[in-house]
């Protein structure tokens, strides 16, 4: 397995005049690429970089993103993405633990923030910044287990942590995505999701196949289809939550995803009936992947073609790692019995950035502790049951809230849904369901918990619903289950 420099150098040979990257103003080829790579790499040089120092990224959905990964990957400097949707005061600790020494971005998102290393803004400043520089070909001292990003968490359980990956964790992501969405030298990629996560790894497979990348900037489901379309975009990443609101739009036209082959879907669970209801309308394009930030994408992958079939599963055991169920005690769990979901191999990190108590609690013994609880079936299929902090424990009984959520979500006013505990001085914790409707509809409690009553043992059915506008999410479109626990008004029962 190579660096994704040295890919990337083989790429801007081989496919000069092709297409690299483009978004809704620009587009460069593989040869106009190969030389703003080595200029930002020579204008980084010049800056102070050397192998190993970090470099941070701030801004939103552009076609930088392609080039500053290249040029990073080049000189061995360390890519810190930034979420730029986090508060300033959280993005001033990612810089200050990470110990960024330039920070590249737009200047309204940096200003923003109370740092002190060096900073570059997009635009006018950047173009001069690289143009002056010397577009020599730079010799290549990276090895496949240097780093080449440290990926903070969204925080869900306290400060972020900082997952570090290497070349050789990037490109078993690249290569088993590239397996799982089936790419050929001629397919298009998409990103409307953000290029500071998911979207990124969907990304290096570029360099496998010589790709061009389209990138667009926002998600507007009536846009979102014409792009796609425009760009001939055959392969995109998306998060559930796009995809709910592209299906649900009142404009969606599955004809306008015509060039479209496959759409990964991962970064979070997507209820059965929702992923049913989207392949009625989208046909079978998509593709599932579970993974996390610590092992990107693919621990399993479910082809497009063998979902319709399997809709409450997310796949067999990707190619760049094994994987094992087990109990609290480390013991590997039977087939068919619930168990929290460990992997080994080289998709896993190499720990998270100058924190090593919660690397020794999350790694251990090669095992990575992913904190999702699940079983597998007899064919080798894994079946997430929820988070592992997530159980409800009811009157000394396990809840799982997402067995729940799969249940409300089969009721036609129901946009998404989210279950949680809360405590009880009886119970120890009850039930508790959050609910947007679908616009036009009107849904009353009873109503959801008769329809839990009817799928559900009794125990497990809400105590207390509540109709909310929306559900707290972050960045990403994870819904933050923590948030809703501390809710208290602004809410319908």
């Amino acid at each position: 397995m190579q660096t994704i420099a040295h890919l990337a150098k083989k790429t801007f040979k081989q496919y000069p005049k092709k297409i690299a990257v483009k978004d809704m103003n620009r587009s460069v080829t593989y040869e106009e690429l190969q030389k703003r790579v080595y200029q930002l790499h020579a204008a980084l040089v010049d800056a102070g970089l050397k192998k190993g120092d970090r470099l941070a990224v701030l801004m939103s959905n552009r076609m930088e993103h392609v080039e500053l990964d290249l040029a990073a990957a080049i000189g061995g400097f360390v890519k810190v993405p930034l979420n730029y949707r986090l508060h300033p005061k959280e993005i001033q600790y990612i810089l200050d633990h990470a110990e960024a020494k330039i920070v590249i971005g737009e200047q309204s998102l940096i200003e923003q923030v109370e740092q002190t290393c060096q900073t570059i803004f997009i635009g006018q400043d950047y173009e001069e910044w690289i143009s002056s520089k010397s577009f020599a070909e730079p010799v290549l001292l990276v090895e496949e287990d240097d780093l080449f990003t440290i990926m903070y968490t969204s925080g869900t359980t306290g400060k972020p942590k900082g997952v570090m990956l290497t070349h050789r964790n990037v490109m078993s992501s690249a290569i088993s995505l590239a397996l799982a969405c089936e790419i050929t030298p001629e397919d298009v990629v998409g990103h409307v999701a953000p290029l500071t996560h998911g979207s990124n790894f969907l990304s290096h497979i570029s360099w496998l196949f010589g790709l061009t990348q389209v990138v667009f900037n926002t998600f507007n489901p009536a846009d979102f289809l014409h792009d796609v379309e425009q760009e001939k975009v055959s392969v995109i990443f998306m998060v559930p939550t796009m995809v709910n609101l592209m299906i649900q739009d009142s404009q969606f036209d599955a004809k306008r995803l015509r060039y479209i082959k496959s759409i990964n879907m991962a970064g979070s669970p997507i209820a059965a009936s929702k992923l049913k209801q989207a392949i009625e309308k989208a046909g079978p394009k998509f593709i599932e992947t579970y993974g996390l930030v610590e092992a990107p994408m693919a621990i399993t992958m479910m082809p497009r073609l063998e979902l319709p079939s399997r809709l409450e599963s997310c796949g067999a055991t990707g190619p760049f790692v094994e994987m094992r169920l087990v109990d609290d005690e480390g013991n590997e769990v039977k087939q068919g019995d619930i168990g929290e979901v460990t992997c080994k191999g080289p998709l896993v990190m190499q720990g998270y950035w100058r924190n090593e108590e919660a690397t020794a609690d999350t790694i251990r013994d090669g095992w990575l502790y992913t904190g999702d609880l699940g079983w597998i079936d007899e064919y080798g299929y894994l079946h997430l049951v929820d988070r592992k902090k997530d159980v409800i424990i009811s009157g000394g009984m396990n809840i799982y809230p997402r067995e729940i959520e799969e249940v409300l979500n089969k009721h036609e006013g129901i946009k998404e849904t989210s279950v949680i505990g809360k405590p009880d001085d009886k119970w120890g914790e009850v039930v508790a369901a959050y609910c947007v409707l679908n616009e036009g509809y009107h849904v009353d409690k009873e109503e959801l918990i008769t329809l839990c009553k009817n799928y559900l043992a009794s125990y497990k059915k809400p105590k207390e619903v509540y109709i909310v506008q929306e559900l707290p999410k972050s960045g990403y479109g994870k819904i933050l289950k923590r948030e809703l626990k501390e809710i208290n008004g602004g809410v319908v029962k």
